[in-house]
């Protein structure tokens, strides 16, 4: 990363030196945690839920941001914001071999705004020139009762995905590849219409792109943030069937930032030749990079304390109803929950190493 010049420009002397520590901390951690790049072997393919990702973190976060996903490939990200400044200023920091795809943020409250993007490496992966959303069949739509002023009736909506899933096409080294990132409806935990709305748009995306990969015959990979809760639920159920797989070391890593949630997940429509494997089934390496270790650390709180919003600061009594200022405890837990959530993310980047050179294989198929 160019770190030069964007770093050289913070005005903050505290700022600046603070930036440079903390990156040589979270450099460290990487280097002990994910594997390193390869010119032509594997593909580290990360996917991360960037919370309310626009124009609304410090300089400094953007940075550590910018560190993180520079250690990958290629990497899905979801809940970018409609207004694409913060994306553009964090691309800047990644520098000129990198690039970005994004899509045309969604409308209705249900979809938020948000879009979903794709960046990656240009020296490892090339993109191949097509790129769309996953819009249903109107004989073929997401069934759901309907809702009003709150109360479920008797009828049933007709629904395309709240937010639109994304699929690219790919290629890196030998393995070329359509990527499809999602975010899954969530609502109310409790919500028993809602769990079934969730539920059938994993469904319907695993249906779809099942079809499609047995039509094309080209391998598959959905990812993003399914908002599963566990890996025993019906919701992985779903995402596992018609050929789709998460790898037994990808299940292994909660992806939220309290590390109790399997929210995000990748699954795998392998089509290439049985001996041409992208997983190391021995030594599969994957995971959950869990920054908290390395930026905005539960002993950072006196640090960004004094940045706090004055709304922050304050809360309503649960007796009196009446304002009052938050004890240290209380902002304690607003950091840890919210103030850092909202400079990285209240979700880890998950991860997995693929192997993509099958030079070897393609050579001994013209021997025989």
């Amino acid at each position: 990363m160019p770190y030069y010049k964007p770093i050289k420009r913070v005005k903050d002397q505290e700022e600046r030196v603070r930036i440079a520590e903390k990156l040589l901390t979270l450099r460290s951690q990487l280097d002990d945690e994910i594997p390193q790049k390869t010119a032509t072997e594997t593909l580290l393919l990360a996917t991360w839920n960037i919370r309310e990702f626009g124009d609304n973190r410090r300089t400094e976060s953007l940075h550590f941001i910018a560190e993180i996903i520079s250690r990958f490939d290629l990497v899905a990200v979801q809940e970018v914001a409609r207004q694409l400044d913060g994306i553009v200023k964090l691309m800047s920091y990644l520098g000129p071999t990198w690039d970005y795809i994004v899509t045309d943020s969604s409308e209705g409250t249900a979809g938020g705004g948000e879009r979903m993007a794709f960046i990656y490496d240009k020296c490892k992966v090339r993109f191949k020139n097509i790129a769309g959303e996953l819009v249903l069949q109107q004989t073929n739509l997401i069934k759901a009762n309907k809702k009003v002023n709150n109360k479920v009736t008797d009828m049933i909506e007709h629904l395309q995905f709240a937010r639109t899933p994304f699929c690219v096409a790919f290629q890196a080294g030998w393995f070329q590849f359509n990527l499809a990132t999602v975010h899954i409806y969530y609502g109310s935990a409790t919500d028993t219409q809602i769990e079934e709305r969730r539920l059938k748009e994993i469904e319907k995306a695993v249906d779809f792109l099942s079809k499609r990969a047995n039509d094309e015959g080209i391998s598959y990979i959905l990812l993003g943030d399914f908002n599963i809760p566990n890996c025993k639920t019906d919701y992985m159920k779903a995402l596992q069937k018609k050929k789709f797989f998460v790898p037994d070391a990808i299940k292994v890593h909660p992806s939220n930032i309290g590390k109790s949630k399997h929210y995000d997940q990748i699954a795998f429509n392998i089509k290439l030749e049985d001996d041409m494997d992208i997983f190391d089934k021995k030594n599969q390496k994957a995971g959950a990079f869990d920054f908290t270790k390395s930026v905005y650390t539960i002993d950072d709180f006196t640090i960004y304390r004094p940045f706090f919003s004055e709304n922050a600061l304050m809360i309503k009594d649960s007796k009196t109803k009446v304002l009052r200022l938050k004890t240290e405890e209380e902002l304690k837990k607003y950091y840890l929950s919210d103030y850092r959530t909202f400079e990285m993310s209240d979700h880890l980047p998950l991860w997995v190493e693929l192997k993509i050179d099958f030079s070897n294989q393609y050579l001994k198929g013209l021997s025989v």
